[in-house]
This record gives C-alpha cells, structure tokens and sequence, in this order.
C-alpha cells in the first residue's frame, strides 16, 4: 500500500491526520501550506479514500464530551460460519461504535465477536446489550462485558514525519 502513495500524498496525510483545520477553507489551507492546489489536495485525499489508505474525511465526536461516559465492549460467542453476516448487523447498529471478528482463545476465551457499545450510563450499555443478544438469537451462545474504566488513549494511527 505505500508503494502507491507519494511524498505529496504523504504530506497531506501528515497534515490532516489530526483534523482539518478549523477555518472556511480547510483544504485551501493545506494546500497552501504544502505549495499545492485546494483542488489537487480534495483529489489526492479522494484518490486515498478510494484507494482504502485512508477510512474517511468526517467528523469524529469525542462522545465523552457528549456525555457517554459508560463504555463496554461486549463479547460474544456465534458460530464461526455465521460471524459475517451477524458481525455485519451487530456493526450496523447506532450504539455499536466498533465491531470485529477476533480469534477465539480456547478454553479460557471462547468469544469471536466483539462489539463496542456505548451509554450514558451503563444502563444504556445493558439496554444495547440486550438488543444486541435479542438481534443474535439462536447464533448467540454466552457473552460478557468488559467496562472501560480509564482512557489512556483515543486517536488513530498517525504517520511520523520524515526524520
């Protein structure tokens, strides 16, 4: 994947791996910080996009800051051959903010399935979580919740600048 990307596309990213900047003109304020065009950085970052190196250009709430400060990833055991299709509906749910397909660790760690469900308190995680066993059914065969109860980090994976 770095093979198709140049030292332009490599400066956009470590430009914009933090966010946009907070101004009318965002992307004429990258372009002009890297001797480039507005048009030519929205083609480079749609050329990215497309090309799956990076996920997307959008807003990302810090959803503490929004008052959803109960956080649990919930676990769950499904049979291996369904984990496509209920991993997809599991993800597609609005208090999934994340949803993987994991290797079972056996007999300590039987779950394949995790999805991270968040709340306002852990009321609401429950609540999800129950939605979430109602939407598995049959496929659902025994979960936990695992609580956050500290956060050492949240951000992305973000490119260091040449040395």
């Amino acid at each position: 994947m770095v093979g198709r990307i140049d030292s332009h596309d490599r400066a956009i990213i470590l430009a914009t791996q933090a966010g946009l900047p907070l101004v009318p003109r965002p992307y004429q304020a990258v372009a002009d910080r890297l001797g480039l065009t507005a048009e030519e950085v929205m083609v480079r970052l749609r050329r990215l996009l497309a090309l799956g190196v990076i996920r997307r250009i959008g807003a990302v709430p810090n959803h503490y800051a929004l008052g959803y400060r109960a956080n649990g990833m919930s676990v769950w055991d499904v049979p291996d051959e369904r984990i496509s299709a209920v991993g997809r509906q599991v993800g597609a749910l609005s208090f999934v903010s994340h949803c993987y397909h994991r290797p079972r660790r056996l007999p300590e760690w039987p779950y394949n399935l995790f999805a991270m469900v968040h709340g306002r308190h852990r009321r609401e995680v429950e609540q999800g979580v129950a939605a979430i066993a109602e939407l598995l059914g049959g496929d659902h065969r025994g979960h936990a919740v695992l609580y956050s109860t500290r956060l050492y980090k949240k951000t992305g994976l973000r490119l260091r600048p040449p040395s």
